[in-house]
């Protein structure tokens, strides 16, 4: 078994002159940082007092498990003489907030494929391989759901 290792520096940029005085006092502006990558600007979500422009922990959390399942399903896809033109994914998730806190009771993938070689049942198929593979969503203590669409365009590159 091979072990990777993902290092990330998240610094909080949204000391406005008094640290964390109070609730109010402090902006919850971040900046996460990968060495060799442009910064992702952060905040939290509107709701908690967040930046409504920046991402949130939640967006990031969601677009995380987009991006892996349509990374693997293109790799499947490329392997099973499936021709992808184009793929995206309308992905969502649902947080409840409580009093202990909050948690995701769930994220579901909406890709829409676009294929123009190769059979479109198979296409629709690999979606479950990929999710089985899908290095996030088996990382994760929620459902992640997926309702792919598939249109085919035989003969037609994209």
């Amino acid at each position: 078994m091979r072990e990777h290792r993902y290092r990330t520096t998240t610094v909080w940029t949204g000391n406005l002159g008094s640290g964390t005085a109070d609730y109010r006092s402090y902006g919850r502006d971040h900046a996460v940082r990968v060495v060799g990558k442009p910064d992702i600007l952060g905040s939290s979500d509107p709701a908690f007092r967040g930046d409504p422009t920046r991402h949130n922990p939640e967006d990031l959390f969601v677009a995380s498990l987009s991006a892996c399942h349509m990374l693997w399903y293109l790799h499947l896809a490329a392997v099973s003489g499936i021709v992808v033109a184009a793929y995206e994914d309308e992905a969502e998730g649902v947080m409840e907030e409580g009093p202990e806190g909050g948690r995701f009771t769930g994220v579901t993938l909406r890709p829409h494929v676009r294929i123009v070689a190769g059979d479109p049942e198979k296409a629709g198929a690999l979606h479950e391989q990929a999710h089985r593979y899908c290095f996030v969503a088996n990382s994760v203590n929620c459902p992640v759901r997926c309702e792919p669409t598939i249109e085919s365009q035989q003969g037609v590159e994209g």
